[in-house]
């Protein structure tokens, strides 16, 4: 089955910043846009940055011994576009929540995995599989 595109909507407290970060820094292209919110394609995927006042809460939830932010999103990449986000990542100065590196490794699933929010403070989630057959390995 082809993965179909998907929508995702959330806070930020900044839209000049937002436009920045997920523009800028990610490369993700612009689509429509208002005073009070911004459309961008990350990796084919509609995200919709909305201004808001208050952001929310945050917790981490415990992955593969390491605490992961939790809400989060982000896109499973190849594991070239993988390293040449992170570079791109580290080269703005952003800060890792979790530095990418290899989760699960010689198990079912082994990924590549980076974590780091946006100036808003939501978590994204960026990941890669040397063998996508194992996305929604067991």
């Amino acid at each position: 089955m082809q993965a179909a595109p998907f929508h995702l909507a959330f806070p930020v407290h900044d839209l000049a910043t937002a436009r920045y970060f997920y523009g800028t820094v990610l490369g993700c292209e612009e689509g429509r846009s208002t005073d009070h919110w911004i459309d961008f394609s990350l990796f084919g995927n509609q995200i919709v940055t909305h201004l808001c006042a208050d952001g929310g809460n945050s917790s981490k939830s415990d992955v593969d011994g390491h605490g992961v932010p939790i809400p989060h999103f982000g896109v499973v990449l190849s594991m070239d576009a993988f390293h040449t986000l992170a570079e791109r990542v580290r080269a703005a100065g952003i800060r890792f929540e979790l530095e990418p590196q290899t989760r699960f490794k010689g198990l079912a699933g082994e990924q590549a995995t980076m974590f780091f929010k946006d100036p808003s403070g939501n978590a994204l989630e960026f990941k890669a599989f040397t063998d996508m057959s194992q996305l929604f390995a067991t």
